[in-house]
């Protein structure tokens, strides 16, 4: 069952969020940056292939990290789509970043189970990693144009599929751009 919370500390702006509990793993969306997580063990990176700064998630993840974030990550690239790696956090308020390189829509092909293997990768990373806490945004729907509704029904059926084999895994957070997203994410939730 679904329920919308206000969370005034992590939502100032008092935006609506919704929750939603599968097996014993707390799911949540909610609109704000996902730079900006610090009650989350780990943030994830829509990055690309180089691990380098880019725009939208990548280039914010990187600016609040500062530039080791970057060197530590130039040895583990180039990296696959659906790969995903872990780096620390440097300078965010998270002691983890989980790398993913989501598929580009119209050329990395398969584009569903790419993208399905950003997020059943991520997890089970996190969990090899006794990670409890994890933020994703919606890998692929920026730069990448995967359309967002059908990025969010793989981020979901995903998750629901990988969150009762996860052991450390208690707490995974969307974290959206914009209301519509949010909105448009909710309503999948439901």
């Amino acid at each position: 069952m679904n329920e919308v919370v206000l969370l005034k500390a992590l939502n100032p702006k008092k935006i609506a969020m919704t929750v939603k509990t599968i097996s014993h793993v707390k799911l949540e969306a909610i609109q704000g940056n996902i730079a900006n997580q610090p009650d989350m063990n780990a943030v994830v990176n829509a990055a690309n292939a180089r691990l380098e700064t880019g725009g939208g998630v990548a280039g914010a993840i990187h600016r609040a990290a500062g530039p080791g974030l970057a060197e530590e990550c130039r040895p583990m690239a180039p990296i696959k789509p659906g790969q995903a790696v872990l780096s620390g956090g440097h300078n965010l308020p998270n002691p983890f970043v989980i790398h993913c390189l989501g598929p580009v829509f119209g050329m990395d092909k398969p584009e569903e189970k790419l993208l399905a293997d950003c997020y059943r990768n991520a997890l089970n990373l996190a969990d090899q990693n006794k990670i409890e806490t994890i933020a994703f945004p919606a890998i692929s729907t920026g730069a990448f144009g995967y359309p967002f509704p059908d990025a969010a029904k793989v981020a979901l059926k995903t998750i629901k599929e990988t969150a009762p084999e996860v052991k450390h895994v208690k707490h995974i957070r969307f974290v959206l751009y914009s209301q519509k997203d949010l909105q448009m994410f909710e309503k999948e939730m439901s």
